[in-house]
């Protein structure tokens, strides 16, 4: 079971790679193919939205298949394949489905271990345990930064490319045959989605769900590049200092999360205190822009950080999920989460791209996201607190 989830956990370090590497990639990528910062913000918006849109059928298969086969298979055809896509790219189209199939191909592994925890463990520390995945996974978001642009510099965009494709196809088959699927529970009610949509009270979670990793997501994923090139003028290497600024905030900001609700015994005002620093945060970048990359690099990091609620979010639902759907409750809590961070990236592009000049352009992106946080937090005021 170790071994397994240790396969599981370097799944989604390449997971959290692919939907930060467009940041750094940003400028090459329109060097040689002539891609808009537009073209990039729908790129990693169909990411995005092709996580969420197999967060269903995973759900499912998780809960009838098992995890072994569900994370091995969608990982190494979506992963390998769409990374392969991707070096082979020519056109804006080609890297947009690319990107399409790589969020198809990590739409499992994450899922697949909280599966496993859920099943396999305690609930008291699945928010622990969950924080741990994320804040190890959270490593692929460094290594997207600076690093990246030094392997862009060594091996050109394509031959990075093309060695993330054969490190997919590894890991999935290391998924196939390490990981060990939880004994099959008892016969009795097998239930659907809809089950879990009449649960109360996670009607007034799922809100807080869909924007608490959004800003984070779609910043880290892809804004970060295109606003410091824009507005400080910073090279791939500049973002790439940026970015890991970025990355690690997030790393030590999901292990900060993880023990946190047996230390304070709760979990509803520990997300909205992290998440309302985080509202605070982007309301300063959205009325003081272009105050040097030392205040921005500052408010990024502390996004970042604060941020990274996503498994005690998690942790929160999970506490209201009946044994035989939680399957089927951790992939619906992911789609709220990784759905709207996609919408969210395609509605910035277009808000970018219509902007009167790039400084604008950033104040309405960031102003988007502050708004999307107050509004998550008022409707999470509301919800009950919940901690094993």
């Amino acid at each position: 079971m170790k071994a397994g989830i240790v396969s599981l956990v370097v799944a989604y370090v390449l997971s959290q790679f692919y939907r930060a590497f467009l940041a750094v990639m940003s400028p090459v990528l329109t060097t040689d193919l002539g891609v808009t910062a537009d073209d990039l913000a729908d790129a990693s918006g169909l990411w995005f939205l092709a996580f969420a849109a197999m967060q269903i059928p995973v759900g499912a298969a998780l809960d009838r298949i098992g995890p072994r086969l569900t994370a091995a298979v969608l990982f190494g055809i979506g992963g390998a394949g769409g990374a392969a896509l991707f070096a082979l790219a020519e056109t804006g189209l080609e890297v947009k489905l690319a990107m399409a199939l790589i969020g198809l191909g990590c739409s499992p592994v994450l899922m697949a271990s909280y599966y496993i925890f859920a099943r396999e463990f305690s609930p008291a520390v699945f928010g622990t345990m969950a924080g741990v995945v994320i804040g190890i996974g959270s490593l692929g978001n460094i290594a997207s930064s600076l690093p990246l642009a030094f392997a862009v510099e060594m091996l050109g965009w394509r031959g990075s490319l093309w060695a993330l494709a054969v490190m997919s196809l590894l890991v999935a088959v290391a998924i196939g045959v390490l990981v060990r699927d939880p004994k099959p529970l008892p016969s009795g009610p097998r239930g659907s989605v809809l089950d879990m949509l009449r649960i109360p009270a996670l009607w007034l979670i799922l809100p807080i769900m869909a924007v608490n990793y959004l800003p984070v997501g779609a910043l880290r994923g892809l804004w970060v590049g295109p606003y410091m090139a824009d507005i400080y003028g910073l090279d791939a290497g500049g973002i790439g200092r940026v970015t890991l600024a970025m990355g690690g905030a997030m790393v030590l900001g999901n292990f900060a999360y993880g023990p946190l609700d047996r230390v304070f015994g709760t979990r509803k005002w520990l997300i909205f205190g992290g998440n309302a620093i985080v509202a605070a945060g982007l309301v300063a970048l959205w009325a003081m822009p272009g105050q040097g990359v030392v205040f921005a690099t500052v408010l990024l990091a502390g996004i970042g950080f604060f941020g990274a609620s996503f498994p005690m979010v998690m942790a929160h639902g999970r506490a209201f999920f009946p044994p035989h759907l939680v399957g089927r409750g951790v992939t619906l809590m992911n789609l709220f989460g990784i759905g709207a961070t996609g919408l969210a990236q395609l509605y910035t592009g277009h808000l970018k791209a219509s902007a009167v000049s790039a400084e604008a352009g950033y104040v309405a992106i960031f102003g988007f996201f502050s708004v999307a946080m107050i509004l998550g937090l008022a409707i999470y005021l509301f919800a009950q607190d919940r901690v094993d």
